[in-house]
């Protein structure tokens, strides 16, 4: 399956400035995939080095920090084959297992720039917060990967077609039923699948839901089991209690976080270092409200109110309960829900396109979903889960800062309208991945 993140890697591999590579996301997202991928069509060589539970290799960068050494003894003995700069692409997974290894990135910097080194890790964030390695700071490149977008989910299900038509049609040109139809009714199958590549693999080979929903509660599973493995024992408890209350503080009316609706008598100083590991690990994405926007956004956000989501909308609607037939179907009854979920959606796919937005909230009285900043300029966005697009904080955002641009996601077909002064484009949700060509 193409993954959009291969186009980075190429631009990182042929940088004359370039660094060792530092590629974090939560586990199972295809980190190792995409780098083998990458070695496999760009290189004439690829040296994998898997670090978790392998002592051996450990002992590599345990001696001293002698990039010249350890390239050696990683090629010729751990090897057996000789690992040449310009040829050979070094990966080196789940490199947080070994914290001598992150380390020795800076050297490899310093002293050997001609080799490609790839670096993975699922729980990187973590190990560095938790064991206070000595990390390179300067010294690597660093790119997220995060769970398939939409866009990628159609091209592995056979609608690569549908990606190229629609884009033979301008910005802010209305789409034929022709391809309306067919994205929505791809999209409503991406909210039950996910973009977990896995999940996706089983999708694509299957097109049964039962098989997708069963893969998705192992995943769950899985990273239940992460807890236990890897989190500080005393916090484990901690986080299957906020993993299990997500669904449901996404359910509430503003879906504000309250630590004190995850167990009760616990309070937030008990709590904030078990979510602050889900957010390292990747797996939650915490959005903080800015109530007051100036530049920088950061400068401005309220870290004591804020909103936490999943990484994966698939996940999501297996953790939640929520039958693949009501959102196949979406009854009215399914309507509240429907929104915060939409939400969450959108959220994922600004994150993978880069984009790191807050909210805006005035008081109790007016709300916009996200919040974000395109040079110098306020980026107010609006998502509806369906053809409405009524959104009245969105005009009370528009008249009190005089955005030049903002943005109304939803079912509603491609279009665009001012709002007070601001430039308001209508862009369908299946029609994300094409922000960064409206702004």
């Amino acid at each position: 399956m193409e993954r959009d993140l291969m186009k980075h890697l190429i631009v990182w591999k042929d940088a004359p400035d370039r660094k060792p590579l530092l590629l974090t996301g939560v586990r199972q997202c295809g980190k190792t995939y995409l780098c083998r991928k990458f070695g496999e069509t760009c290189f004439e060589d690829v040296a994998y080095f898997y670090f978790e539970g392998n002592r051996r290799l450990a002992s590599v960068f345990q001696y001293d920090l002698d990039v010249e050494r350890i390239i050696d003894e990683l090629g010729n003995i751990i090897r057996g084959k000789k690992i040449v700069p310009g040829k050979t692409l070094v990966i080196f997974d789940e490199i947080q297992a070994c914290p001598e290894a992150i380390t020795s990135l800076k050297y490899f910097c310093e002293n050997m720039r001609g080799l490609h080194i790839i670096c993975a890790g699922s729980l990187l964030g973590v190990s560095v917060r938790r064991d206070q390695i000595s990390f390179p700071v300067g010294k690597v490149d660093r790119l997220v990967m995060y769970p398939m977008t939409f866009s990628e989910f159609l091209k592995a299900d056979g609608g690569e077609n549908l990606l190229k038509g629609v884009q033979k049609y301008g910005v802010g040109k209305e789409l034929p039923e022709l391809y309306t139809s067919a994205l929505e009714k791809a999209l409503r199958y991406y909210y039950v699948v996910g973009g977990m590549p896995e999940v996706v693999a089983r999708w694509v080979e299957t097109h049964n839901f039962e098989q997708v929903e069963k893969l998705q509660a192992q995943l769950l599973q899985d990273y239940s089991s992460d807890f236990a493995k890897y989190a500080p024992r005393k916090d484990v408890p901690k986080l299957g209690w906020i993993w299990d209350s997500i669904p449901q503080q996404l359910a509430k009316e503003n879906n504000k976080f309250v630590f004190s609706h995850v167990k009760a008598g616990k309070r937030s100083s008990e709590l904030e270092d078990a979510l602050e590991w889900l957010v390292d690990a990747g797996l939650v994405y915490r959005l903080e409200m800015v109530s007051k926007p100036e530049l920088p956004l950061s400068s401005c956000a309220d870290a004591t109110y804020f909103k936490v989501y999943m990484a994966d909308v698939g996940l999501l609607h297996k953790k939640a309960g929520i039958s693949y037939k009501t959102i196949l179907e979406s009854p009215e009854a399914y309507g509240k829900y429907k929104g915060a979920f939409t939400e969450n959606y959108v959220l994922t796919e600004l994150m993978a396109q880069g984009i790191m937005p807050y909210f805006w909230r005035s008081g109790n009285t007016a709300e916009v979903d996200f919040l974000f900043e395109q040079e110098g300029c306020f980026i107010p966005v609006e998502a509806k889960a369906a053809m409405n697009t009524q959104a009245k904080s969105y005009r009370q955002f528009c008249k009190k800062y005089d955005p030049a641009v903002g943005f109304k996601f939803s079912m509603k077909n491609v279009g665009d309208h001012m709002v007070e002064h601001t430039m308001t484009y209508s862009v369908p949700l299946y029609l994300i991945w094409r922000l960064k060509d409206y702004l």
